[in-house]
């Protein structure tokens, strides 16, 4: 991906921010989700007062595009409310790893449009279980 199509995914994660519903946690969190086609879904996480029914919003970008036919994913962008870097919980890193290349999807810790971290998905969920190792009987 070229810088400025980075930097869009990251201004898109950061805006969808904007759509959270977050009134227990009061903690904002945006994803922009770039399929292999170019389009990109955003998410933002919704709270619920049972908190197990709660979703991150890299979970809700990713439910948005499979619901819409869309299985093949490149990277994505996680912005938070935090003065740190937003790592993915283990929840959604299983989502991106059931439809994602451990090697090839990037995954961007947006603290704003300028300053991110990038890492494959493979850096962040080394131990991955993955729909090819399940077939195969690897596991």
């Amino acid at each position: 991906m070229s810088e400025k199509d980075v930097k869009q995914l990251c201004e898109l994660a950061i805006k969808a921010k904007e759509n959270s519903y977050s009134p227990y946690s009061h903690f904002r969190v945006g994803a922009a989700l770039l399929s292999g086609e170019g389009k990109i879904f955003t998410g933002c996480n919704i709270e619920n007062a049972g908190f197990t029914a709660t979703n991150c919003a890299e979970r809700t970008a990713f439910f948005k595009a499979i619901s819409e036919g869309t299985t093949d994913f490149r990277a994505i962008a996680i912005s938070g409310d935090a003065d740190d870097y937003l790592y993915p919980c283990g929840v959604c890193r299983q989502v991106m790893a059931e439809f994602c290349n451990l090697d090839d999807f990037i995954i961007y810790l947006v603290k704003n449009i300028d300053d991110y971290k990038a890492f494959t998905l493979r850096e962040l969920f080394p131990g991955a279980f993955t729909p090819d190792e399940l077939e195969k009987g690897v596991r």
